[in-house]
């Protein structure tokens, strides 16, 4: 009777050490789980302020400041704007270049035009 009491007292100890350490895990989980929390949700509101300052970087009047004063570039004019062609002949703006040949009208057009 005695190693009978004796091996069921084994059996709760053991028991209750595996229960004190499964509780140590689970809370161990739910902090690390709050904490994975926490960085998502701030990871989150650093990418929306990211988006909102990326949104007032590209304003067309800041792109075009910037490339004014920091690329010196400047705004075409008809003088200084050269046309080429695809056989690599340059073209200068004060003369137009060749309009495109016209597309011959579809059939279905033509058809009806006719009518």
């Amino acid at each position: 009777m005695t190693r009978l009491n004796l091996l069921l007292l084994m059996a709760v100890l053991a028991s209750a050490i595996y229960l004190v350490h499964t509780q140590y895990l689970s809370r161990q989980l739910f902090t690390e789980l709050h904490r994975t929390q926490s960085e998502a949700r701030r990871l989150e509101l650093e990418h929306d302020r990211l988006q909102v300052e990326k949104r007032a970087q590209a304003t067309p009047l800041r792109v075009e400041k910037l490339a004014k004063e920091q690329l010196k570039m400047r705004t075409t004019t008809p003088a200084i704007t050269q046309y080429v062609r695809q056989d690599g002949t340059v073209i200068p703006a004060v003369v137009a270049p060749e309009p495109a040949p016209a597309a011959s009208p579809p059939r279905a057009a033509a058809r009806r035009s006719a009518q």
